[in-house]
């Protein structure tokens, strides 16, 4: 997989296109977290909702609030 950052991404985005097309995954990232993904339509393997439920529960084990509200989260959402 190839990785970009969004300013690269930006000025770059048809040849970042014409990978995607060629069948190659592309990563945006900022700040060096990626935020998307550039896939072909089309080609994302369908998922059961069994092993859909597998991941986010294996995705949530890594990943926690530590210390943050749910009221802290609320009023960051309603700053955007």
């Amino acid at each position: 997989m190839i990785s970009f950052g969004t300013f690269d991404a930006k000025n770059k985005l048809s040849e970042l296109l014409d990978l995607v097309a060629k069948g190659e995954k592309v990563a945006i990232t900022r700040h060096g977290r990626t935020v998307a993904f550039l896939v072909p339509a089309g080609k994302e393997k369908k998922r059961k909702p069994e092993e859909l439920f597998e991941a986010i529960v294996e995705f949530a084990k890594g990943n926690r609030l530590d210390g943050v509200s749910i009221r802290e989260l609320i009023e960051e959402g309603r700053r955007f």
